[in-house]
This record gives structure tokens, sequence and C-alpha cells, in this order.
């Protein structure tokens, strides 16, 4: 039977799961249960590190995903996909491509907007959505009864879509003093909402420098908008955002403000990495946001799941809108969309119609 999530956790019981790292270890670091990591270590290989502006791309008359072979499917239905706050990637990619699904296919998507990966588990289970966005290690957390999923039990009934792109660890601040992740300690610093997928990376990369959320930091709670807001009008110091670059709300605030990226170094990176496999090592240009300069840090994949019992046919169709008229996707993401990506992740199995789909594009994946 279904585990039903809490709507909330109890923030006492979120400190204690967040004193273990990245889940539960064994073998080799990977996470115990069924599945066994993130997504591969591949990037995208159109992936410009966050440094596409969101705006119009090429315009085309015809198709532009990869080889033939595809054709959208008869019989869709109407799905709703839920995927992240207003000011986020998640949403304003996913509303895009849930367009592009109903221009091109049977199938009917109606993007909303949520509280992120943790929440978009719980509408699944609910049964308030068939697909949504969900952070790579997030997904894995869920399927393991993990973190923020360890109160209630695991959530299995889901399945894989397709790896979209790269979304960085990026911490945001307008303090020229803040120059490393070690300068946070004693500073006012948005972790994310309690429970979300953004704290747990929080905690990832403050336990690395040897820092706790609790102890070492003043955390505060926000998403991202009013993490931004937080930072305009002088209440924190230093936020956590984990979308993909460029993220609305971090470019509407660098709009208005000289906005500085913390970097991570390879030697924290690197061991990470190490305990946390979910990770991989990323760069955000500094023409993204007008920073004085590159910065390096850490990405999870930003991973579609479906319900189980959503029909094939719609996964698929879902997939055809994504990647049959690239060109005109008009959102920077659009342009780090890439089919071995897309099929590239190893943790939790693929849904039938996903299988259907990269087959057709001569691909092969993991069936769930």
């Amino acid at each position: 039977m279904k585990k039903k999530l809490a709507i909330a956790l109890s923030l006492a019981m979120i400190m204690t799961l967040a004193l273990t790292a990245c889940g539960n270890k064994d073998d080799g670091g990977k996470s115990n249960g069924t599945p066994t990591g993130g997504t591969s270590s591949q990037q995208p290989a159109g992936n410009t590190n966050g440094s596409q502006p969101n705006g119009s791309q090429p315009n085309g008359s015809q198709p532009s995903g990869g080889d033939g072979g595809a054709a959208p499917k008869d019989g869709g239905t109407s799905l709703t996909f839920t995927t992240g706050g207003e000011t986020g990637t998640y949403y304003g990619f996913g509303n895009v491509i849930a367009n592009k699904v109903g221009d091109l296919t049977s199938t009917s998507v109606k993007a909303i907007t949520s509280g992120g990966s943790a929440a978009n588990i719980q509408a699944l289970e609910d049964g308030d959505a068939q697909l949504g966005f969900v952070q790579s290690d997030v997904m894995v957390y869920a399927y393991n009864g993990e973190r923020t999923f360890a109160e209630t039990g695991a959530s299995t009934d889901f399945s894989t879509v397709a790896n979209l792109y790269m979304e960085q660890v990026q911490i945001v601040t307008v303090d020229p003093s803040i120059k490393t992740v070690a300068d946070l300690e004693g500073k006012r610093v948005s972790v994310g909402a309690a429970g979300s997928g953004v704290y747990f990376n929080a905690v990832d990369v403050l336990n690395a420098y040897g820092l706790d959320v609790e102890k070492d930091i003043v955390p505060t709670y926000q998403d991202f908008g009013n993490s931004t807001e937080a930072l305009k009008d002088g209440q924190i110091d230093a936020a956590f955002v984990v979308a993909g670059a460029p993220t609305t709300a971090v470019t509407d605030l660098a709009s208005g403000r000289d906005v500085s990226l913390v970097s991570l170094d390879d030697e924290h990176i690197n061991a990470l990495i190490a305990s946390c496999p979910y990770y991989s090592k990323d760069t955000i240009a500094k023409d993204v946001y007008g920073t004085a300069e590159d910065t390096t840090t850490v990405a999870v994949g930003a991973v579609v799941v479906a319900r189980d019992d959503v029909s094939s046919e719609d996964v698929y169709n879902f997939l055809y809108g994504t990647f049959e008229d690239t060109a005109n996707l008009s959102h920077g993401k659009a342009a780090e969309l890439d089919l071995d990506f897309a099929a590239s992740v190893t943790s939790i199995g693929y849904h039938p119609g996903a299988v259907a789909y990269f087959a057709d594009k001569g691909l092969s994946v993991n069936a769930k």
C-alpha cells in the first residue's frame, strides 16, 4: 500500500535527519535500497553552464529533435505537471514544455507551481499530479525513504521520464566580504524551505566545509523569491538557490544590485562528490548574472518523473513535445536538451513510454 507523505515535517525531525549527510551510505557511498545513486556524471552535450539567457530561440518550422523514427501517439489525455515556484526554472521551463506538448501531440499538459522537488513527490503520491520535476538526489531519497522522507517511508510509485538539464547550487550574496563558503560562518543564510531539496543541498555543502547548518550559521527557511527579496532588503546575508542558471529570482535581484556567487574549491568539491555521488562539478559563466568572474560549484540533475499509472502514450508524447522541436522552445534551457543526457539516469528505472520513445531514437534505457 502506498504511504502518504506528510505535508509538513516537524523542524526538529528534519534537523535530526540532516545530521546524516547524503542519506544512509553503504558500499562505496551509494544509497541503501534499490536505487544506487543519482544520474550518471555525464553532462548535457549542449550544456552552456547556464550561460544562455531566457528568451526566444531561433525560429524554424521543422522539428529539431534527434534523428527521426519518433511519431506522436494517438489517445493522449490531460496531465498535470507539478514544477516549482514562479521565479524558478522548473516552472518557467516546465510551462514552455507543457505548451509545446499540447501543440504537437494529442496529450494536454498543464504546468502548475509548487514548493519544489519534495512537494512534487507528495503531489504524485496523492494523485494531484501525473508528472513532476525533481532533483536527481531528492528522487532517490524519496524512493529509499531517506532524509525528508524517512519519517513516512519510501515513495516508489513513480518512474523516470527524462533527465533534462543540470541545476546548479548557487550561493547568492550582495555582501562583497563573503567570498568563500567558510565566510558564511555566523551569517544569516537562507537554506531553502525546511525539508526541501535545497535545504539538504545546503546541509551537504556546509558539512563539506565543516559547518553545521544550525550551529555555525543563522539559518532562515525561504523559497527563491523570498530569499532574494530578503537579500535586497538586507534581512539576510546569503541564500542557497538550487536551480538551472539563469534563475529568474537571481536575475531580478542582479538587475538592481551587485550580485556575487560564492565558488567552491576543488578540494571540497571532490570530497563532496566522493561522499554524495549525486553531485557533479559545474561552472556558472560570469555573464549569466554579470558577476566579476565565473563561479565554480556543484550541480544535480533536473529530472522529470511520472506516476507509474500514467499511460505510455502520454509519456511518449511528453518526450516527443520536449525533444522534437527544440529550436522553438522559447526558454534558454532548451539549448541544453540532449537525448543522451536525457537517457542517463541509472538510479530509478524509466517509464514504459519513455523506454519506447528512446528506443525510437536509437537509445536504450533501463526500464522500471
